[in-house]
């Protein structure tokens, strides 16, 4: 099993930055990446980023420029730094780590860009 500890979500004004974390524990040997979806009210979750254990990463273009997705491996710990955020941000962001396997899921933390 894997527990996810997502923190940072909040309240955040258009073009401001917000600085999410996951912290994994447990059994994350064969981790093979981490990263983040969103979900907003009646739609399904989407992808938003992702990074590799050798670094590759990947983004949702509506993110692009704007978002970064960086890890702290010492502390099995995945970040989602967003910059320039706007309305079309909000929604419940989610943690997933890929793990041979299984995937594994956080309880998601809500963000909110006013505008």
């Amino acid at each position: 099993q894997v527990q996810l500890v997502e923190s940072g979500g909040g309240l955040v004004q258009a073009g401001g930055s917000l600085r999410l974390s996951c912290a994994a524990s447990g059994s994350i040997v064969g981790l093979n990446a981490m990263g983040w979806y969103r979900q907003v009210p009646g739609k399904q979750r989407e992808f938003v980023a992702s990074i590799t254990t050798g670094g590759i990463t990947s983004y949702t273009d509506s993110v692009k420029g704007r978002f970064t997705i960086s890890t702290d491996s010492a502390k099995n710990t995945v970040y989602l730094l967003m910059n320039s955020a706007k309305p079309e941000d909000t929604a419940v962001y989610y943690c997933k780590v890929w793990r041979t396997g299984m995937d594994y899921w956080g309880k998601g933390a809500l963000v909110t860009v006013s505008s």
